[in-house]
C-alpha cells in the first residue's frame, strides 16, 4: 500500500506533518519503535510509530531520524503524549532528511494504526498474490507445462512471510517455499495427516497446519497434502482463502504429473498388456527400450490390488510412488548413487502390474513392505496385497509377471492391511505353472475341472469346494467331512461321483497332483 492510502481510513484520522510530495511511497510493514537508533531492526519500506520516549533533547532528532532514512524506512507516524505535542526539531529533522512525518491523534493507539494498517496491508497481498496464483492454476491446467509448484510457494512465502511444503503420504516433500526446518520429520507429518480425524489439523510440536489437496476426490494414502508454518485457526480470512487456492493449484498439479495419458504412460501399458498375453521377446524387448529401460538389465515384476475403497488408479499412482525411482530414494538397504529408471506401471482392470529394474541383489519385497507399513495407519478401510518376483533377465519378464501374480494372490487371501508377498514364500509349484504358456493352462484346467462346474451348476452338488477341502486335508475323509459339516459317507459319495465325471482316480497320487494343479490355475 501507499503511504496516501493512510489518509483515506478514516477511523486513524492520520495528517501529514512535512513530506506531502512523497506520499507515493510503498508501505511493507508497521513496526512500533522507541529506541534512538532501531535501524538494526529495520529492512527497509516501513511505517514506523514512535511515542519519542527516545527524545531527551533536539539533537537526538537528528540520531533518530537519520538512522530511519538510512535503513530506507517510507514514512514515521509519531505524537509525544507528555508534551501534547510534536517537537520542532523532529519536524525539521524529517524534512531534512526527506521523510515523510504523520501526526498521530492523541486518542488513536499505536497498536489501533498497526492493526488497521497490517489488516490492509494483507488483504492486498492476498488478492494480488489469489491473482497471481490463479494465472498460474490456469497455465498448469492448460496445454502447457506450468511454472511449477517451486515458484508458487516461493512467490507465497516471499510475499506473504507463509512458510509451506508439499509432502506426499510416504514423507517425500514434492516442493516447498523454504528448505525444510531440521524440526520437521516429514515422515512424521505424514503419519499425523494419513489418522487426523479431520482435516485442517494443527499439529502443535512443532507448530504446523496440514492441509488436504484433494480430499473429496482422493483417498488420503493417494492424496498430496499441504504443510504451512502457524496455526490456521488464528489467519485472517484472507490468508484462509490463499491457502485454498494454493490447493487447488497442487490438485492440478499433481494431476498434471500423471503419466497415464502420455506417451511414456501409454507405451507402459501397451508393454503390460503385451507381456500379459504371452506375446514374443519379439514384440516385448523393443517396447521395453521405448519405454527407457534397458533389455539387458534385470528386472523385477509387482503386482498389487486393493480392497475397500482405494481405487484403481490411486493405486497405480500409489505404486508409482512406492516403487524406487527419479521421484523417490531408494529403499533401505538399496543402492546409492544415480537414480535407478522410473518403473514401468500398467494398469489391468483392477491390478496394476509394474516391473522395475534392479541390481539382483535388490530386496524389493522388503523395500516395499517398509515403505507401505508407513501407509498403514492410512488405510484402515482399505488393504493392499503385494506380490514381487523373484529377479529376470528381460527374455523371463513373462513369467516374472505370473510369479508376482500368483503371489499377490497370496497375499490377497491374508488378513494384514498390508501384505507383501515375495517370490521366496511361494511354493515350487507355482514357480512352474508361472512359465506354462496361457492355453495350456486353460486346456488342462478346462478337462478336469470343466465336468464338476457344470454338475455343480445343474445339481447344487457343491463338487469342486469338496474336491479343494479334500486335497487340503491330504484325503483325510473324516478331516473333510468335519470341515464341510458333512457325514463321511456324503463325502465319499461326492468324491465316488468327482472320480465317474472326471476318469480319474483320487486314491493315486499322480492323480490328486493333478487336481490340484488345476485348482490352482483356476
Amino acid at each position: 500500500m501507499r503511504l496516501r492510502t493512510l489518509l483515506d481510513m478514516p477511523d486513524l484520522r492520520l495528517a501529514v506533518v512535512t513530506g506531502e510530495d512523497q506520499l507515493d511511497r510503498v508501505i511493507r510493514w508497521v513496526v512500533t519503535t522507541d529506541m534512538l537508533d532501531p535501524s538494526r531492526y529495520l529492512s527497509g519500506r516501513e511505517l514506523v510509530l514512535s511515542g519519542l520516549v527516545w527524545r531527551s533533547g533536539p539533537a537526538d532528532s537528528e540520531i533518530f531520524v537519520q538512522s530511519l532514512a538510512k535503513a530506507g524506512v517510507s514514512a514515521l507516524a509519531a505524537w509525544d503524549a507528555d508534551a501534547g505535542t510534536i517537537p520542532d526539531d523532529l519536524i525539521e529533522a524529517c524534512r531534512k532528511h526527506r521523510l515523510p512525518l504523520f501526526r498521530v491523534p492523541e486518542d488513536v493507539a499505536f497498536a489501533t494504526v498497526t492493526e488497521e494498517v497490517v489488516r490492509h496491508l494483507s488483504t492486498a497481498r492476498a488478492a494480488d498474490l489469489t491473482a497471481v496464483l490463479d494465472r498460474h492454476r490456469r497455465l498448469v491446467a492448460g496445454a502447457t507445462e506450468g511454472a511449477g509448484l517451486g515458484s508458487v510457494l516461493e512467490l507465497v512465502g516471499r510475499d506473504l512471510g507463509m512458510h509451506c511444503w508439499v509432502v506426499t503420504p510416504t514423507g517425500r516433500v514434492v516442493a516447498g517455499s523454504h528448505p525444510l526446518p531440521d524440526d520437521i520429520d516429514p515422515a512424521g507429518v505424514a503419519r499425523v495427516f494419513l489418522t487426523a480425524p479431520r482435516l485442517p489439523h494443527r499439529l502443535r510440536t512443532p507448530d504446523l497446519s496440514i492441509f488436504p489437496v484433494a480430499a473429496d476426490t482422493t483417498s488420503r494414502v493417494a492424496d498430496w497434502f499441504i504443510v504451512c508454518e502457524g496455526d490456521w485457526e488464528e489467519w485472517p480470512p484472507e490468508r484462509r482463502a490463499l491457502t485454498g487456492e494454493l490447493a487447488a493449484i497442487v490438485a492440478l498439479e499433481r494431476v498434471r504429473s500423471d503419466d497415464r495419458l502420455s506417451v511414456e504412460g501409454r507405451l507402459a501399458q501397451e508393454l503390460v498388456r503385451l507381456i500379459v498375453a504371452a506375446a514374443g521377446t519379439d514384440e516385448i524387448l523393443p517396447r521395453l527400450e521405448l519405454s527407457g529401460l534397458d533389455v539387458l538389465s534385470s528386472f523385477v515384476a509387482v503386482a498389487a490390488t486393493a480392497r475397500g475403497n482405494l481405487r484403481p488408479g490411486e493405486l497405480r499412482t500409489l505404486l508409482g510412488e512406492i516403487l524406487p525411482g527419479p521421484r523417490t530414494a531408494p529403499p533401505e538397504g538399496g543402492p546409492s548413487g544415480a537414480a535407478p529408471p522410473r518403473p514401468v506401471v500398467g494398469l489391468l482392470d483392477e491390478e496394476v502390474i509394474a516391473l522395475l529394474p534392479v541390481p539382483a541383489e535388490h530386496d524389493v519385497a522388503g523395500g516395499i513392505h517398509r515403505v507401505l507399513q508407513t501407509l498403514a495407519p492410512g488405510l484402515t478401510d482399505s488393504g493392499l496385497a503385494v506380490g514381487v518376483s523373484d529377479v529376470v533377465a528381460a527374455g523371463e519378464l513373462r513369467g516374472a509377471v505370473e510369479e508376482a501374480r500368483y503371489a499377490r494372490r497370496l497375499a490377497a487371501g491374508r488378513t494384514d492391511p498390508v501384505c507383501v508377498v515375495g517370490h521366496d514364500e511361494l511354493a515350487t509349484h507355482v514357480l512352474l505353472l508361472a512359465s506354462v504358456p496361457d492355453d495350456v493352462r486353460h486346456m488342462f484346467r478346462v478337462r478336469l475341472l470343466d465336468p464338476l462346474r457344470t454338475y455343480d451348476e445343474e445339481h447344487k452338488a457343491d463338487l469342486i469346494r469338496t474336491l479343494e477341502t479334500f486335497l487340503q486335508n491330504s484325503g483325510s475323509w473324516t478331516r473333510c467331512a468335519e470341515q464341510l459339516h458333512l457325514h463321511v459317507n456324503s463325502v465319499r459319495y461326492r468324491i465316488q461321483r468327482i472320480e465317474e465325471l472326471t476318469g480319474r482316480n483320487l486314491s493315486r497320487l499322480e492323480d490328486r497332483v493333478d487336481f490340484f494343479l488345476a485348482l490352482r490355475l483356476g
